[in-house]
């Protein structure tokens, strides 16, 4: 299983960025897809941010509940995060991850087997 991230990039404080998420080798009608983010030097699990099931349920952050949307497209094998209204606090590496498992929330990194490389978003004040 291979998923690449790309779209990540500096944008000023209240601007959009939409990140996408390709995955090959998934072989799995069902399937829990995620967007994580890790803020570099932090000791800290990478956070949740939303999740997208093979439905279509999504689930999301508390943080980014309102500004972000998570979305699919299954001809492309694909997910997407549309970033918007962002703050110097979404600054982080964002990682997109699979696995098949029943989403039940924005996502725990540790229920997750399958990662990409991941997008750095730098927001600007």
């Amino acid at each position: 299983v291979e998923l690449v991230e790309s779209g990540g990039g500096s944008v000023e404080s209240g601007g959009s960025l939409r990140l996408s998420c390709v995955v090959s080798g998934w072989t799995y009608s069902g399937y829990c897809m995620g967007w994580f983010r890790h803020v570099t030097g932090i000791e800290r699990e990478r956070e949740g941010v939303a999740t997208i099931d093979d439905e279509g349920i999504t689930h999301y952050a508390d943080s980014v509940k309102g500004r972000f949307i998570v979305s699919q497209d299954r001809a492309k094998n694909s997910m997407y995060l549309q970033m918007n209204e962002v703050t110097v606090e979404d600054t982080a590496m964002y990682y997109c991850a699979i696995d098949l498992l029943f989403c039940t929330g924005p996502g725990r990194a540790i229920d997750f087997g399958h990662w990409g490389q991941g997008t750095q978003v730098t927001v600007s004040s």
